[in-house]
Order: C-alpha cells, then sequence, then structure tokens
C-alpha cells in the first residue's frame, strides 16, 4: 500500500511484528527429526509443493477479498475494497477469472498498489516449490503441535533480494506426514521506503486445509498491521492501520488428462473435495 498523498509522506517504519494467536500451538520443541535429516524434509517438501502447485492450476474455486483501513478512534472499518472471485475454466479448458461480486471501493487514506494485488493472487497463498528452493535460506527451528497437526517448523529468509522480485519472509510449518506446508506467518518482502515511492504491506498469516485427502490448499489469510509514514515539509506523521481478510474456499477439481503421481504412483483426479485436519483459524 502506499498513502493516498504521497507528495507529504516518506516511509521510515516498516510495520508491527509479525503475530497470530497461539490458541491450539504447543511448545516448540528444538530437537532434531528423527529417521530424516533436515536436508532430505526441506527437499521431500519441496517436491511435494511443486506437485500441489501443479494440481492447484486444475482446481476451480473462490476467493474473497476484504480489506479495510481502521479508525483509530472506534477501532472499526473506515474504508473497505471488497471482491469476490470465481477461478474457473472455459469450454477449451482455459483458466478463468469471473469477478461476483464488487462493491464500491471506498478507500481513501491508502493506495493499493501493483505490488498488493500480486501478493493477493501469489504471495499469500504460500507455496515453496523445488525451483524455489535455492532462492531461500531455509532453517530448521523445531517440531510443534499444530492442534492435532505434528509439524517442522523452519525459517525462511530470501538470499538475494532482485529488483522487481517479491518474496517470503518468516516461518512455515510443514506437516510431518505428508510433508506439505500447512501454516505460513511472515511479510512479502521487500518493502519499497524511498520517498515519493512508498509501497508497504503488514505481516500476514495464512492457515491451509487438506482437500481430496491429497493436497494442502490456502483456505484462510489475515493480514493485519500499521503502515508508518513520516512527516515531510512540516507535515504530521502519519500511521495506517490496514487489514486483509481472504477466503478461499468451494475447491473441485477441474476434468482433465493429467496424471498427478506421487512417489511413483498416480494420484486419482476425482472431484469431491472433503477439508479435514485442518489449523486453527482466527
Amino acid at each position: 500500500m502506499s498513502l493516498s498523498k504521497p507528495l507529504f509522506f516518506a516511509a521510515i517504519v516498516l510495520l508491527a511484528a509479525p503475530a497470530f494467536a497461539q490458541s491450539g500451538f504447543g511448545p516448540l520443541d528444538p530437537a532434531q527429526p528423527a529417521g530424516m535429516t533436515v536436508a532430505q524434509i526441506i527437499e521431500k517438501m519441496g517436491a511435494r509443493e511443486s506437485e500441489f502447485a501443479a494440481a492447484r492450476e486444475d482446481y476451480t474455486f473462490r476467493q474473497e477479498v476484504k480489506f479495510n483501513t481502521i479508525s483509530d478512534d472506534t477501532n472499526r472499518p473506515d474504508g473497505e475494497y471488497h471482491q469476490v472471485t470465481d477461478i474457473t475454466f472455459d469450454k477449451d479448458g482455459k483458466r478463468q477469472e469471473h469477478v461476483v461480486f464488487a462493491p464500491q471501493n471506498t478507500i481513501e487514506r491508502v493506495i493499493m498498489t501493483e505490488n498488493d494485488f500480486k501478493d493477493i493472487e501469489k504471495r499469500l497463498p504460500f507455496v515453496l516449490t523445488a525451483p524455489e528452493l535455492p532462492q531461500y535460506d531455509i532453517n530448521y527451528l523445531g517440531r510443534q503441535k499444530v492442534d492435532e497437526l505434528d509439524t517442522y517448523v523452519l525459517d525462511v529468509k530470501p538470499k538475494v533480494l532482485e529488483k522487481g522480485h517479491r518474496y517470503f519472509q518468516g516461518k512455515v510449518w510443514v506437516d510431518q506426514q505428508d510433508l506439505e506446508i500447512v501454516l505460513v506467518n511472515g511479510m512479502s518482502v521487500p518493502q519499497d521506503m524511498r520517498k515519493g515511492h512508498e509501497d508497504l504491506s503488514p505481516p500476514f498469516t495464512t492457515y491451509y486445509q487438506q482437500i481430496d485427502d491429497k493436497y494442502w490448499f490456502p483456505t484462510y489469510t489475515k493480514a493485519e498491521g500499521n503502515l508508518h509514514f513520516a512527516a515531510q515539509q512540516g507535515a504530521l506523521s502519519q500511521d495506517v492501520h490496514v487489514r486483509t481478510i481472504i477466503h478461499y474456499t468451494d475447491y473441485k477439481r477441474f476434468h482433465t488428462n493429467i496424471i498427478i503421481k506421487y512417489n511413483g504412483e498416480e494420484i486419482p483426479s476425482d472431484t469431491d473435495s472433503k477439508p479435514k485436519d485442518a489449523p486453527p483459524k482466527q
């Protein structure tokens, strides 16, 4: 996000530290994994995430985005961007986006940028595929129970910030059985703080849910924080509290001739969506 009056303000502080509700989270056990090395866990996770990324391209779903600025006086929304989009396929099997609900945008204090919309599409529903692994430093933090799930916790940060690219920086929780990401908490980087080019975004948490007993799909994202803009040319500094909530629902597999394999075994392409064992939501 950038400020709606960028000539008078320059961002100098990012935002609040990433945080999320700890309900349902057990203590972090820093002990090394048993039966597998950390390198093997990361390699297998990347392979599994690659398969999921390919499989998700064959699913239809609905995405609902609500972005609000929050009043400091009332702690209630004082502006809103709301859009509901159906991701479908046409008769030729080409992926399509159909906006089904989009009331008038009432956001006044900030401007949603191209990076914001790209983050909604690609960064907030984070996937860490095998080809992307070399871009990141990944460190093992330990094992942790998340509700009924046994997970490995990894710290992830980009090795190099290349111009024109956005990356994830934060923590990911990987299911010990499926070796797939089930929860992420962090932020998109880099944040642009150049005077007159400010482009900030808050930290976010995304929860995933198992669909069709195969893959963990993003189902809920919450991004919230205070964007701080410093005073310039005699104007007062300004903090803008923003919040984004995204729901991803109604996942259904589109019939194709693509055969998906995992560990050399073909995965059935039924269309039943059976969510289960989801991590806690706010």
